[in-house]
């Protein structure tokens, strides 16, 4: 009872799914649960990249096989996504890459990220990142629908992996009293990553199993190596992470999980 409870407090916190009334009251809340729940990062992620694999298989099955499909069923599912957690990955993107855009001074480029007005920087990296998802999506696409929906299921799970290991490795710099990433201002335990990676294995195994090991493989490799990246960024630039670091971070590592996929697919000779 305790992880339902806390599955659906990471529902709660991690997306704008109504959790309300009677259910909430069930659910309840303590900061101690509030930290728990992020052990369940990967598994709001399973519901992201369900809803998003259904509203691409629906908009491609409508649609047939037309040259545009897999560009509209892309949208579909981005917009499904963005929808479901109120854009809170996005924004965090955007936030970073003001932040960090904007000043190479520590403490000037925190308190840019706090600011909720979106500035060029942060305008370049949100339309760049949609619109690599969707071209890379719909890439997917052309290559096959199960290769799409396998992907999108893959990205959404793996990229929500991530960032709980830059919680583990980095000090939280934020605002604390402020900040959307309160629970997880405190480093995350070993036997919630654990929970988290009983999340993301059977997503992984179903990878391998619909696209393939070698498409899953290089899929988690490219992804882990944009992890790598943003934390090495993060702990030069601002020797921690932000609730903003976060949400960007699950946005690149989602990305690149995509061009993993693609690359697997287009080049098979080259990785057996």
């Amino acid at each position: 009872m305790n992880l339902l409870r806390h599955y659906l407090l990471a529902l709660q916190f991690f997306t704008r799914i109504p959790v309300t009334g009677r259910l909430a009251a069930w659910v309840g809340y303590s900061p101690a649960m509030l930290r728990a729940s992020a052990a369940h990062f990967p598994g709001v992620g399973w519901l992201a990249g369900a809803l998003a694999a259904g509203s691409y298989g629906l908009a491609s099955l409508g649609l047939g096989p037309q040259a545009w499909t897999p560009l509209v069923a892309a949208v579909a599912a981005t917009l499904a996504t963005v929808l479901m957690t109120g854009g809170f990955h996005e924004d965090g993107l955007a936030d970073v890459a003001d932040g960090l855009g904007g000043s190479l001074d520590r403490e000037r480029a925190l308190d840019i990220m706090k600011d909720s007005r979106i500035g060029a920087f942060g305008a370049m990296a949100l339309q760049l990142g949609l619109l690599s998802k969707l071209a890379l999506l719909a890439w997917l696409g052309g290559a096959g629908l199960q290769t799409a929906l396998a992907g999108l299921l893959l990205g959404h799970v793996l990229s929500r992996f991530w960032p709980l290991l830059l919680v583990r490795a980095l000090p939280h710099v934020g605002d604390t009293a402020r900040s959307k990433s309160k629970p997880l201002a405190d480093r995350i335990s070993l036997a919630a990553l654990a929970v988290a990676a009983g999340w993301t294995l059977p997503a992984l195994a179903l990878g391998a199993w619909w696209l393939g090991p070698t498409q899953a493989l290089v899929a988690l490799l490219a992804s882990a190596l944009a992890l790598a990246w943003m934390g090495r960024w993060f702990a030069r630039r601002l020797q921690g992470f932000t609730g903003d670091c976060l949400g960007a971070t699950q946005q690149v590592c989602e990305i690149a999980c995509y061009l993993g996929v693609a690359l697997a697919t287009a080049h098979p000779a080259l990785l057996t």
